[in-house]
């Protein structure tokens, strides 16, 4: 089994989503499987080097961070590690003989009709480690008694799984964002949907890309196709999954991402501009403020934009920078998180005094691309 170290990639991830530098191209060639298929120095404290001797009032910034990335684990196993999806091809019909005898001819009813099945292999984990070390005599002369110390470590243990949460939940936006740019790759209209484009042709209008959002006719347009589209994978087709396989998505099993600002964007011009806008609206949708990171101001171009380099199932993958995504639909079987591990271990250091907690991470992150997965993006187009 293949296990990467994404470390350095998740320190970058987390100054995109904090704001703290512009939007870099991120190599996820290593994080996303698509499958194998067969066929004042004396006023110090000794621990942090940070805490004044002595505070007459304490506060900790201990708040929780619930994270806002959609929830796509799958479910996770003790013993194992490769993650087997088996898929059975449509037969073909074949002229029923009933109804068509002739005299003197043999029919055979022995003939053996094989299955046809293909099956996909995901065995790549990816993994990282949190270290952090906690002393309790070397600070205690900081505090006034051990509920503000417990505060203090508290605090620290609390840094730790927000910054968990941050990378996990960017670790599942890149998942979806490798699918993203695969598919975008592809140029297929059936699942790389340019909504200006068609509102343009539909409309003989010649709006652009940076206007859009603001143009009530053009939201209006957009929330029909998008939600045209929820109904029309329901019906089995191969028009929706890149793998060109024939698939069906329930309505249950549909997961439907938008972007704020397009939700925004309807909420307020769509409901403002008509009276009855109960049929202007989707319902059942998860939001994401972007899909790579907010950038240095949260503008348009950077909280819809991905620049990456993506797993697309070949040796070397490929490079691809894409602005204006709006939304993805697609089935909960397309992408996932497998068999999560999450663990802690402890080392105490008798002589210092101390001890360090390694909080560990373990997990498989895949795209199947025979599932349906459609992309909503806004893009101006030269003729």
């Amino acid at each position: 089994m293949k296990v990467t170290q994404i470390h350095e990639l998740l320190n970058t991830v987390t100054n995109e989503v904090l704001g703290s530098e512009d939007l870099v191209k991120e190599d996820l060639t290593n994080l996303v499987d698509v499958g194998t298929e067969i066929i004042n120095a004396d006023k110090i404290d000794n621990y942090v080097n940070k805490l004044v001797h002595h505070i007459g009032k304490v506060q900790f910034n201990n708040e929780k961070y619930s994270g806002k990335a959609k929830n796509v684990l799958m479910d996770s196993w003790e013993y194992g590690a490769i993650l087997q999806k088996i898929d059975a091809e449509l037969p073909t019909a074949s002229e029923n003989d009933t109804w068509n005898l002739v005299n003197g001819e043999s029919y055979d009813p022995n003939i053996f009709y094989q299955p046809k099945v293909t099956s996909q292999f995901f065995d790549s984990k990816v993994t990282f480690e949190i270290p952090i070390s906690f002393a309790e005599n070397q600070v205690k002369g900081s505090f006034s008694n051990a509920e503000q110390m417990n505060g203090f470590l508290s605090m620290l243990t609390n840094s730790v799984d927000t910054s968990f949460t941050i990378k996990l939940d960017e670790l599942i936006m890149r998942t979806i964002n490798n699918y993203i740019g695969t598919v975008i790759d592809k140029k297929d209209p059936n699942t790389s949907v340019n909504l200006l484009d068609l509102y343009n042709k539909s409309t003989g209008e010649t709006l652009k890309a940076d206007k859009c959002l603001t143009d009530p006719k053009f939201l209006r347009y957009a929330n029909f196709i998008i939600n045209t589209y929820v109904g029309r994978i329901t019906r089995i087709s191969s028009l929706f999954n890149i793998g060109k396989r024939e698939r069906f998505t329930n309505v249950e099993n549909a997961n439907l991402i938008l972007l704020n600002d397009f939700i925004n964007s309807s909420n307020v011009f769509l409901q403002a501009d008509v009276k009855h806008n109960e049929f202007t609206g989707i319902s059942g949708v998860d939001t994401v403020p972007y899909w790579q990171g907010s950038g240095t101001g949260y503008g348009f171009t950077d909280i819809s934009k991905i620049d990456v380099k993506v797993n697309n199932g070949t040796k070397t993958g490929k490079e691809l920078t894409q602005t204006g995504i709006i939304g993805v639909l697609f089935d909960r079987n397309a992408l996932g998180v497998t068999n999560l591990d999450r663990r802690v271990t402890t080392n105490y250091n008798p002589k210092a005094e101390f001890y360090t907690n390694f909080y560990k991470a373990d997990s498989g992150y895949f795209n199947d691309f025979n599932q349906n997965f459609i992309v909503f993006y806004v893009a101006d187009v030269t003729e």
